[in-house]
């Protein structure tokens, strides 16, 4: 990932109102197209200048050839604040976090997030770098990718209440990401086949596992949807003990035996 200085300049009087809105919804609309990671874009004015410190999946993540209609729409109104369209000044690389996967068609590829992790839940099945979202040939829904961020932000909300485990919300946290028949397991398995669809590319969805009766049951734990077999003789990348390939499903041995 890289760090990244947006810096915009006013062409005539305006209002730290006007500014604030602007600037905020386009780095909205940027990060809901994943080409800024992230929630929190702190705006800071420097002598009638405006900037604005943002990470990207890459150097290039800003060009508008990845504009989504939404982040033109944005940029488009920045003028009604009288702002002129950002400079981008990249700072450097970010040594706190992963770098994107090579810009390639991958045999397979998963939908696998944790609460630690801000760059994009979309990875490539053979190395499990993260895919920018912007890469995909065409938006998931409405435009852009919001629906796979809002997804991946309330998994990671879900991940570090059940981690905590501090309070009766642990339980129902557990349910969405684990359990198949949860709200938010059907919300980000559909999100997975939309984008199996828009890439042609066998697209897996990461069912997380904890908890369990014994070793032996966890080991003979059959697939959640058809029943079958699905542990693999190795895990795949450290992780991914479990793999069914109709269903598209890959999973953890239970982290309680591990």
């Amino acid at each position: 990932m890289y760090v990244v200085e947006l810096q915009f300049e006013c062409f005539d009087n305006t209002t730290i109102p006007a500014v604030d809105t602007a600037i905020n919804g386009l780095m909205d609309a940027l990060r809901y197209n994943g080409q800024v990671l992230g929630r929190e874009f702190p705006i800071v004015m420097d002598d009638g200048v405006f900037k604005v410190r943002a990470v990207c999946p890459e150097e290039h993540s800003l060009h508008p050839k990845f504009h989504s209609v939404q982040v033109k729409a944005c940029m488009d109104r920045l003028s009604q604040a009288k702002l002129l369209s950002p400079k981008t000044k990249l700072l450097g690389r970010d040594l706190n976090s992963e770098a994107a996967a090579e810009d390639f068609s991958p045999s397979w590829q998963v939908i696998y997030t944790t609460y630690v992790h801000t760059c994009s839940p979309l990875r490539c099945g053979e190395t499990l770098m993260p895919i920018p979202l912007y890469r995909l040939p065409e938006p998931t829904l409405n435009g852009d990718h919001k629906a796979v961020v809002k997804w991946q932000t309330e998994w990671q909300a879900c991940d570090e209440l059940q981690m905590a485990g501090a309070c009766q919300a642990e339980h129902a946290a557990l349910h969405e990401i684990r359990d198949v028949d949860s709200d938010m397991f059907r919300r980000g398995w559909d999100l997975r086949g939309r984008i199996e669809f828009i890439t042609k590319i066998p697209t897996f969805y990461y069912q997380y596992q904890v908890g369990g009766v014994s070793l032996e049951d966890e080991l003979n734990r059959p697939c959640p949807k058809c029943g079958g077999e699905w542990r693999l003789d190795e895990p795949l990348h450290g992780i991914f003990h479990y793999l069914c390939e109709p269903c598209r499903l890959v999973s953890n041995l239970s982290w309680d035996f591990q």
